[in-house]
Order: structure tokens, then sequence, then C-alpha cells
């Protein structure tokens, strides 16, 4: 007889399986500045805006296809300029100071309150009584064709304390575009949030095998519950619930392409199904991007860098519109 085989169901991995908080998820941001060379701001805002199939020529070193032309898929991300909101001062982990720039976007009102005038200025804060530096953004949307509300997350800033201080105090007078941050060819990381499936049985939820069609108490659900001792159901056990929704990161996307519409359009006459059109910066990431149409993703530097990833040289062709 074969043996039986029956590893369990479901990964213990991602618990509890219940949706995020938020629309922008949370990002960890001490082994990102830990991995990280280049200074300056770790992070962007980016929409996703669906995926495409990319005809690129793969100048990887020892590639089966090398020099030749190949199609990959893609997801374009719509990335418009961000704009600081406050530079934000710690002390160890607690927020100790807020110091807001000024000239705000007048949209930041749909969102929080923001005081008339600024009520301390940068120049007056003394970096010694601080462990670390952050600045808050919010993103120009209105620029896209989404909406007109901006997003707001907390970056992360690479460098010293002195180092950070003066790029925080650089960027609160300045726009800050994607090209600033990342370059063509790079690894980043993508944090997202996934779509949303709402409530799920356990078969959908974690992959059960459907029962034997005379079974009792149902064929799509699991056969046992566990043991009779300790007599309640355990956290381990597969039952329906909540399924998508969930705060997750993708590790050791390529950028395949960035630019600008205004210097290469990548809009299709129609635009994108349930986006639009593309109205500003861009990037063309490799493979798919978790999340809807529409939805706000943090992009990031690598936090763990894969090599077989890093080698990959592929120069973008075209796109099958």
């Amino acid at each position: 007889m074969p043996r039986y085989h029956a590893p369990r169901k479901g990964s213990l991995q991602f618990r509890p399986r219940k949706r995020a908080k938020k629309y922008l998820p949370r990002v960890n941001w001490k082994p990102i500045e830990e991995k990280t060379e280049k200074q300056g701001a770790l992070g962007f805002i980016g929409y996703k805006v669906g995926m495409i199939s990319a005809i690129v020529k793969d100048l990887t070193p020892n590639s089966l296809t090398k020099n030749k032309q190949i199609v990959l898929p893609g997801t374009i991300i719509e990335c418009p300029s961000m704009r600081v909101l406050a530079v934000r001062f710690y002390k160890g982990t607690n927020a100790a100071l807020d110091i807001l720039a000024e000239n705000l976007n007048k949209e930041l009102k749909r969102k929080i309150k923001t005081p008339k005038k600024p009520t301390r200025k940068i120049d007056d804060v003394k970096i010694g009584d601080y462990d670390n530096i952050k600045i808050i953004v919010y993103t120009l949307v209105k620029n896209t064709g989404i909406k007109k509300t901006p997003d707001i997350a907390e970056m992360g800033l690479k460098g010293t304390m002195q180092e950070k201080f003066d790029i925080a105090k650089d960027l609160m007078k300045k726009e800050i575009k994607i090209g600033d941050i990342f370059e063509k060819g790079q690894l980043i990381d993508v944090h997202s949030i996934t779509k949303g499936k709402g409530f799920s049985g356990p078969v959908k939820r974690f992959g059960l095998s459907l029962k034997q069609h005379k079974s009792e108490k149902g064929v799509r659900r699991p056969g046992s519950l566990g043991p009779w001792h300790p007599a309640r159901v355990t956290f381990r056990a597969p039952l329906a619930g909540q399924l998508g929704f969930f705060s997750r990161i993708q590790f050791n996307n390529k950028i395949l392409d960035l630019n600008s519409v205004s210097s290469k359009d990548i809009n299709p006459k129609s635009g994108f199904q349930n986006y639009g059109t593309v109205r500003g910066d861009y990037l063309v990431v490799k493979g798919s991007i978790s999340g809807s149409r529409k939805r706000a993703l943090i992009l990031t530097f690598p936090m763990r860098i894969r090599k077989r990833r890093e080698k990959e040289i592929f120069e973008l062709v075209g796109v099958e519109k």
C-alpha cells in the first residue's frame, strides 16, 4: 500500500487572518534602513494601475534567452509626486515631536485638521535630544484621475542623525519624485493590502479537499475539528472566516521601466480597465502585485536581496496594449 501522507491544510504563518485596519500597510523601517546603502528617503507611495505583457530583451549573463526578446508579465504602478507633511522626532521608540511643513496642500483638510500656522520651526530643534528622525509624507494624488484626498504615511530615512536632519529639512522645501528615490533595474519590496474576498468557507480559505459525497455533516468542511481533549476548538483548525484584505509584502520585484507619460506614453487608447489613464510618473514592475486596481502601495528598498533576482537584466522594448 502507498504511504499515507496528509499534511495539515493552511499556513499558520499569517495569523490572525483578519481584515487590515487601514488601506495603507504599516512598514517596519528598521531592517530596511540597515540593509540600504543609499542615503535619503527609504520608500514611496504608488497606485496600482493593472497588469500588462512587457516585451523585453534579456541581457542576463548566462541566461538561456540571452540577447533574445521575451514576454514577461508586468504591473504598472502610477507614482504621483509626494510632499512632506511633517518631520517626526523620536525618543527611543516613542514619537516626541512633530514639526509641520509650511504651505500645506488644501486637500489635506479632507484628511486631517491642520493648524493655520506651524507652532515650531525645524531650525529651533536640538538634534542631540532625540534618537531618530522620520518624515510624514502625503501624495499629490489629485494629479491622477483616481481621487482628490491624499494618502498619508510615515517614511524612514537613511543616514546619521545629522544627515537625516539635513535630508528632512531639504525635502520639506520640494516635491519628492519617484526618480529621486529609485532607479531603473533595481529591486524593490512592495507592501500592500490584498484584494478583499469577504467571508469564505474553509475549502477556499485553506485549500481543504472536498470530502466524499456521502459524507455526513457536509462536504465542504473539515472532517474533524480536533480531539475530545482539550475540549475546545484550537486556532489551528481550518474554519470559515475572512479571506483577503490582508497586509502582505512581496520581496525583490525588478523595476523594468521608470518613466513619465510626457516622455513615454504607456496608455492604451481606451485607458486601463477600471483605472483610466496614467497621467504622470510610473513604474513597470516584473510580475504581479497584490491588491486591487487604484489601491495605494508602499514601495521600499529591498529588505533581503536575492542574488539571483539582482543579476537579472532586462531592457524594455515595448508593451502589448
